[in-house]
């Protein structure tokens, strides 16, 4: 009879499986997941900065705050559209428990978040994670809207070396932040991995630089006020990457597709407060005089659209890669893109690379695959620890677990 036949779940199938195992498989996915995004967020910035850069330059609408605000404000987008990618995949379920299983998830694991916890006690179930969830949204939100500024304001002001260099030593403040924030361990390897990234870097940046020998008095005091405001926005993007690791993804031990899906929510939150909060400088810099309130027409407003676009994927893919990995890892995988854009501008201008920037860009690919390999190890080896792992039902990325009734 069909009725006395055994079951296997995923469940029992995974639990009869070694501990060494399952941590390894568990690492295994959150690694498959962490290079899509990875190869996602490449491409999409890679686009956006050649689009931003264009605008800025080449169609002269040059609106620092503006464009960062539109930039950040598609962020609230990312929810609704994952909500659709989601409900795509689930067509067969009802709407009511589709959307009440989706909320259950959020809220569940903005409780996980707000703990850091794994399990849940029932005293702590009705405990509403709202309240924590705008706080923190407004602290990391805050740190990433200064550090973005940072640049647009910087890149008038310094060299185009400066900024390259300076600003992309967040991957050094990262680390730095991560060992008192994270209780991140030190590891030789890590240290000298981003040590290596931003050696790659500097050659990148002033290997073929001759900007030492063709600058004036003037021109030198405003290189250093631009060199220290992006300083200060280095130190504040490290800490943004620090800050949402460690206030807004869940514990180690979440299953990789629950953390994709609180990545984009959170996401959205950040899009939501800067479109309800950040405009207010808007006005004030037009009374200023600072940024003439001005939007884009004709061919830079629909490159504009298509930039904002290529950032809200860079951003939402950026975030999961976080989630999944580490702040450092992501901090370097972000060097590459220095590496792909000059690649990218060879072609598009015809202007071959230099040795300098080949040397460089080797030096990031060796120091990312340096930290990929020291990340995996890491993460296979918390799992392995961990006394119990979680494989049920949530562990795919629309999360099937049970209903809360």
């Amino acid at each position: 009879m069909a009725g006395d036949r055994p079951t296997f779940s995923r469940r029992s199938t995974f639990r009869s499986r070694s501990p060494a195992t399952n941590a390894r498989l568990e690492a295994n996915k959150k690694y498959t997941y962490a290079a899509i995004f990875l190869v996602i967020s490449l491409i999409s910035f890679t686009v956006q900065t050649e689009l931003a850069a264009y605008i800025q330059h080449g169609l002269g609408w040059n609106k620092a705050y503006c464009m960062l605000y539109l930039t950040h404000g598609s962020w609230t987008l990312l929810w609704p559209l994952q909500l659709a990618f989601l409900r795509l995949r689930k067509l067969e379920q009802p709407w009511p428990q589709f959307w009440r299983r989706h909320v259950w998830l959020v809220r569940t694991t903005a409780q996980m978040v707000e703990r850091q916890e794994l399990d849940i006690p029932r005293s702590a179930a009705l405990h509403s994670p709202w309240p924590y969830l705008v706080r923190t949204t407004a602290m990391v939100t805050i740190s990433l809207t200064v550090a973005g500024l940072s640049w647009y304001l910087a890149v008038s002001m310094t060299t185009p070396s400066d900024l390259t260099a300076i600003y992309n030593c967040s991957a050094f403040f990262a680390y730095a932040f991560s060992v008192p924030l994270l209780k991140e361990r030190l590891r030789l390897d890590k240290s000298v991995a981003v040590a290596v990234a931003i050696i790659g870097v500097l050659v990148v940046a002033y290997g073929d630089s001759k900007d030492f020998t063709t600058t004036s008095a003037a021109e030198a005091s405003n290189r250093f006020l631009g060199n220290l405001i992006i300083g200060v926005g280095s130190v504040l993007y490290g800490l943004y990457e620090v800050l949402y690791k460690r206030f807004a993804c869940p514990p180690e031990g979440t299953s990789a597709g629950r953390g994709m899906v609180f990545a984009n929510t959170f996401g959205s939150c950040i899009g939501l407060f800067t479109v309800l909060v950040l405009w207010v400088p808007l006005p004030i810099l037009h009374v200023l005089g600072w940024e003439t309130f001005e939007l884009p027409t004709g061919q830079a407003a629909w490159l504009l659209f298509l930039s904002v676009l290529a950032n809200m994927t860079f951003s939402g893919s950026f975030l999961v890669l976080i989630s999944l990995t580490s702040p450092v890892l992501s901090s370097v995988a972000a060097l590459l893109t220095i590496f792909i854009v000059a690649i990218v501008d060879w072609f598009w201008t015809g202007v071959p690379l230099s040795a300098a920037a080949v040397f460089g860009g080797l030096l990031i690919i060796v120091a990312f695959g340096m930290l990929s390999w020291s990340t995996w190890r890491e993460m296979a080896e918390d799992e392995r620890n961990r006394r119990e792992v979680d494989f049920s039902g949530d562990d795919d990325v629309d999360d099937s677990d049970k209903d809360d009734d």
